[in-house]
């Protein structure tokens, strides 16, 4: 047996064993990375430490640790109710917003994983708000990424049309790009409607109460339950206290502003959506502002912005930070960051382009095509899709270009689809920003739901594509 199909057997095992195990499957592939890594194709301890996703680790840490502050300090539940005035109650309307903003932000040059993590923290704080099916709402965010990011102008539509320039292969931009927002488009539409979009299209915001302004169930800015990281030393005790002064502070401001008070017009329990920011939301907003700014605009580290706005934010209110360090989503960044060493020492094995190699060496040229499609999208839900796109193109090279029938352009729009559209899996990227952005579920069900989903669209998007955009 080749160390290669060793490689991938090991691989196929790890997933049996934390399905069928309570063992946290990051822990699973750092063991299964040093094993193969040393026994099988004897390399060092560096070199197999060389695919640690470390810039994958900070962004995980830095976004989860700024957002948990958000919520603690009630900003995300105040940008929630003006969202929810913006469309005027309508909350079948949220899900698209986000999907469109996404798709915006990738379409003008956003990498991917940054629009996803700047977006998707929000969105799911709309889902646990208004009861949004989460697994919906962080799927379109995801699409919507995806869905925008071969324009001309974005991070994958320059990459793929570099290459295959280089490759000499007809191009055709647009047809790539619409091909990638027309396929994620009519997926997220499917989704909607799959997960309830027609109960939200029918439910309506509370009525007014006589000042035109729709009202909405008052939820204290506490902290949201941790629910998979583990508190460690006083932050658990710490944690208790908090929410209990931050739940007696924030009725008290709500008795400064009115609400409920009598002659206000509002019922126990509520408050209006006027409501006016503290000085920590607002420091808290101007710091959300300018993680997008300095990220899409001036492309800084996510993860090192993320975390030095959340050192000023936590200057200004200590215990919150206390807090917050405690829900940074330690078993999601540990599978996710675990699973990544482990393809990298396949990369480095070689076992990925050994596969890609083996599938472009067979005859039939449809063949090739389709199986080509399903490298991409197996190996982009666990690695880079801007390194699936640039080494499997150039394999496609030779049987693209020595007329065997295969549209070059449809196959690039094919392969461009196939290798994006499977990072909802919760082992790539923007998967895991949205598990680790999931709030007021259980997280493990929510891991084993993006699982079943990414294993079904890895499935079936290269075959749908094969067939609408290489064989048609």
């Amino acid at each position: 047996m080749s160390s290669h199909v060793i490689a991938i057997c090991v691989l196929a095992l790890m997933f049996i064993v934390a399905t069928a195990m309570p063992i946290n499957m990051g822990v699973i592939a750092f063991v299964g990375a040093f094993l193969v890594g040393t026994i099988v194709f004897s390399m060092e301890t560096k070199a197999i430490m060389s695919g640690y996703p470390a810039e994958l680790f900070l962004t995980l840490v830095g976004i989860t640790f700024l957002f948990a502050q958000a919520q603690n300090n009630g900003t995300i539940d105040w940008l929630v109710r003006q969202a929810v005035r913006a469309v005027g109650g309508r909350i079948a309307a949220i899900p698209w917003v986000m999907f469109f903003v996404t798709a915006l932000l990738t379409s003008v040059g956003a990498v991917s994983p940054a629009a996803v993590a700047i977006i998707a923290p929000i969105a799911l704080s709309f889902a646990a708000k208004y009861k949004i099916n989460p697994l919906m709402m962080g799927l379109l965010v995801i699409h919507g990424a995806q869905g925008g990011g071969f324009s001309p102008i974005s991070i994958y539509g320059g990459i793929t049309n570099k290459v295959v320039m280089e490759a000499g292969l007809p191009i055709s931009p647009l047809t790539t790009a619409f091909t990638s927002l027309g396929v994620n488009l009519a997926v997220s539409v499917i989704l909607f409607f799959v997960f309830g979009g027609a109960k939200l299209m029918r439910q309506e915001m509370p009525k007014s109460s006589g000042k035109g302004m729709p009202m909405t169930p008052f939820t204290p800015p506490v902290a949201v339950a941790a629910q998979g990281p583990q508190i460690y030393g006083d932050a658990e005790n710490e944690t208790g206290t908090e929410e209990r002064l931050t739940a007696q502070r924030s009725t008290a401001a709500v008795g400064a502003v009115g609400v409920g008070g009598p002659g206000s017009g509002l019922g126990a329990g509520e408050v209006a959506l006027d409501a006016g920011p503290t000085f920590h939301q607002l420091v808290t907003v101007f710091g959300l502002a300018a993680l997008a700014v300095l990220v899409l605009f001036f492309k800084l580290d996510i993860g090192f912005v993320a975390l030095s706005i959340g050192l000023v934010i936590s200057i200004l209110s200590p215990q919150v930070q206390k807090r917050a360090i405690g829900q940074v989503s330690w078993p999601e960044i540990m599978l996710i960051v675990g699973v990544s060493t482990y393809v990298g020492v396949m990369q480095k094995m070689g076992t990925i382009t050994w596969v890609g190699e083996s599938v472009a060496s067979l005859t039939s040229p449809l063949t090739v095509a389709l199986l080509l499609l399903f490298v991409g999208a197996i190996v982009s839900a666990f690695a880079s899709s801007t390194a699936v796109l640039g080494s499997l193109i150039p394999l496609a090279v030779p049987f693209l270009a020595s007329g065997t029938g295969v549209d070059a352009i449809g196959f690039i729009a094919a392969m461009a689809v196939a290798s994006t559209i499977v990072d909802v899996s919760p082992f790539s990227t923007n998967g895991a920003l949205v598990l680790a952005s999931a709030q007021g579920i259980d997280r493990d069900v929510f891991l084993r739901q993006l699982m079943i989903y990414g294993g079904i669209i890895t499935l079936v998007a290269p075959v749908v594509v094969w067939l609408l955009f290489v064989v048609l």
